[in-house]
């Protein structure tokens, strides 16, 4: 964000200068005027760069952001000195030229949700048609509430997914690390240490694993250059409309991993189903943000399928079972759902559920993973180990023969 150098007059007519960063210079004097000061000149200063990786703005922001406006607006605060207020007291500078992006926009007769919509990176998709649907049925601190909650649980599910995929990443990361060291280091020694014996015959063990040694020691740039290149295969094939469909269908066959990904999916549908219906989104619209953020493919083709036999007509129960995607017991529960006419509630109830499953389940997989990968680890170093160490024991029992 573009930093402003600026003179202004106080009332009392004292000078007074500084520098502020934001969007632009309208945004600068509207600061300075809020602040009771008169601007005199408003430069733009040159040579600021600014880095931003992704949208510069934390979940964690946006949902606090989020609650606090839902409160300002309960209590009957216009819109536009909220966000003043709200974009002034942000740490996050980026975050806070875009809310003064924002205000601008409102103010020249915008809607919020259309001022919303100009910075996808940090207001998505649902974000914005959630707001839009608070701002038409006159319910925004209302709407505002729901969203400040379900990108609370979003995090949630988002660390708990995390939490499911890096520890068994990283536990295999420290293996081959492991591993490399000694075949770089720490075999080498042995083997020149058995050098100095030439009429010591070395066990069927030994010679494999010093063969591997050497070929690491005298090869290695291959090995690294192979890691490379499989990186870089995958990178480019997940680019691919087919390389993103094998992994997302192969993520959820997985073992133990499998089934939590499949809970967090269900997890993450049904609340954001629930919250877009409860606030007044047609089902239409909102299963359409639902797949866009499902965040797999196959899930993401179920959802459109039982969109397609909606629009046909069709209840949804019966399509979301057609798709094999989410389990039974979901499927019926939102078709009792419909039957009473308490659809999202039922999907809230089924997130609810979902989600005390997801932390159960992370818990059991680590657990369940952490010995499984230390024994993988004991196996392939010890087995190193003695297989260096076997001439040594051949050799002490010569002697004491």
């Amino acid at each position: 964000m573009p930093r402003f150098s600026w003179e202004a007059t106080t009332r009392a007519g004292e000078v007074k200068r500084g520098t502020l960063e934001a969007a632009d210079e309208a945004a600068v004097a509207n600061r300075l005027r809020a602040d009771g000061l008169t601007p005199r000149t408003i430069k733009k200063r040159a040579g600021d760069i600014v880095i931003t990786i992704g949208s510069g703005v934390q979940p964690k922001e946006l949902q606090i952001f989020t609650r606090q406006l839902a409160t300002m607006i309960d209590a009957g605060l216009p819109l536009v000195q909220c966000l003043d207020i709200l974009a002034n007291q942000t740490e996050n500078k980026i975050f806070a030229g875009i809310l003064f992006q924002v205000k601008n926009a409102v103010e020249q007769g915008a809607t919020f949700s259309d001022a919303l919509r100009k910075h996808p990176k940090v207001f998505d998709e649902l974000y914005v048609n959630l707001v839009a649907a608070g701002e038409v049925g006159g319910i925004l601190d209302t709407i505002l509430n729901r969203l400040a909650t379900y990108i609370e649980k979003a995090v949630k599910l988002k660390s708990q997914l995390k939490s499911a995929m890096v520890y068994p990443i990283a536990i295999m990361v420290v293996a081959i690390g492991v591993i490399a060291v000694m075949l770089g280091k720490v075999i080498p020694t042995f083997e020149e240490m058995y050098k100095e014996f030439p009429n010591a015959k070395l066990p069927g063990p030994t010679k494999v694993v010093i063969d591997i040694s050497d070929a690491f020691t005298s090869n290695w740039y291959i090995f690294v250059g192979g890691l490379i290149g499989f990186g870089v295969l995958l990178s480019l094939g997940l680019k691919t409309e087919r390389g993103r469909d094998i992994l997302d269908a192969s993520l959820l066959r997985i073992p133990v991993i499998g089934s939590v990904l499949r809970k967090i999916v269900v997890a993450r549908f049904t609340r954001t189903l629930g919250t877009l219906l409860a606030s007044g989104v047609p089902i239409l619209d909102a299963l359409d943000i639902c797949a866009k953020t499902s965040g797999n493919r196959v899930v993401q083709r179920g959802i459109l399928h039982a969109r397609a036999k909606i629009s046909e007509g069709q209840d949804m129960a019966g399509p979301l079972g057609d798709t094999k995607v989410f389990p039974t017991m979901v499927t019926q529960m939102i078709g009792v759902g419909e039957q009473t006419g308490a659809r999202d509630q039922m999907l809230q109830k089924i997130a609810d559920f979902y989600e005390d499953e997801v932390d159960t389940a992370v818990a059991a997989m680590t657990s369940l993973i952490e010995p499984i990968m230390m024994a993988f680890l004991g196996i392939v170093v010890g087995g190193l180990i003695v297989a260096m160490y076997l001439p040594v024991f051949e050799l002490a029992g010569n002697i004491e023969a």
